[in-house]
């Protein structure tokens, strides 16, 4: 930059995505204290890292700070011949270090782990109805498709979209709307798109963790509501699971 210019930090620009360690996860831990008013203890992040290490993924950046996450696991409930799939848990990224495509950056790592460890079919999460900014992010830039409504999935009784993506080329698209979800949701997802264009601007998406199917010992340590706290932008509390 020509002298007098503003420019970014070299620690902002220079970020790297890895795969996590046991080390990350104090760091993870911040990163989601620091995005999420809904916050859980460490035995919940050394669950998901000794049950799935291969995809649990990291943001660091030039200087060795973590600066965003992705939280993931496979489903362990599919019953025999049923298709494998994983599930997103948690993915943040901090506010100093969005628009850069880290939360999609991140989010595509996790997925090429759990078709190369696991050869996973799917992808899943659940997204709060009306959260258009998560909608954009997961429709537009990673290609999600509402798979079904779930009606009031949520604590306070709204509908959740389970959302899907398939993650093998015979697979990949048209294959969202499996159960029937009704195309109505369309324009609902177009004016998400409208409005928030890719969603990146949000700096990636904070997904409500997935309590089904989980040991004693970790859902002791898992949100006593069913609550989910989403994209943290500094403008209004945005709620996906």
């Amino acid at each position: 930059a020509a002298r007098g210019e503003h420019s970014a930090p070299l620690s902002r620009i220079m970020v790297s995505i890895r795969r996590a360690t046991v080390d990350d996860l104090f760091q993870m831990q911040h990163c989601n204290l620091s995005c999420l008013p809904e916050n859980y203890q460490m035995k919940y992040y050394f669950y998901h890292i000794l049950s799935w290490p291969q995809l649990l993924h990291v943001a660091e950046d030039g200087s060795g700070k973590i600066v965003g996450y992705v939280l993931a696991k496979m489903e362990d409930d599919v019953a025999e011949n049923a298709e494998q799939h994983g599930h997103i848990t948690s993915l943040a990224v901090l506010r100093s270090h969005r628009k850069l495509g880290l939360a999609t950056k991140l989010m595509q790592a996790a997925e090429r782990s759990m078709v190369e460890c696991f050869d996973a079919e799917y992808v899943s999460l659940h997204v709060r109805r009306s959260n258009r900014a998560a909608i954009a992010l997961y429709t537009r830039t990673l290609k999600f498709e509402i798979h079904d409504i779930e009606a009031k999935y949520y604590a306070d009784s709204e509908d959740a979209f389970d959302m899907r993506k398939y993650l093998k080329p015979d697979r990949a698209g048209g294959k969202g709307r499996e159960k029937g979800a009704p195309k109505a949701v369309d324009g609902e997802v177009a004016t998400a798109v409208a409005a928030e264009g890719d969603g990146e601007d949000a700096g990636g998406a904070i997904v409500e963790e997935d309590t089904r199917n989980m040991p004693a010992q970790a859902l002791a340590d898992a949100p006593t509501d069913r609550r989910a706290d989403g994209i943290s932008n500094g403008m209004s509390k945005l709620e996906m699971k």
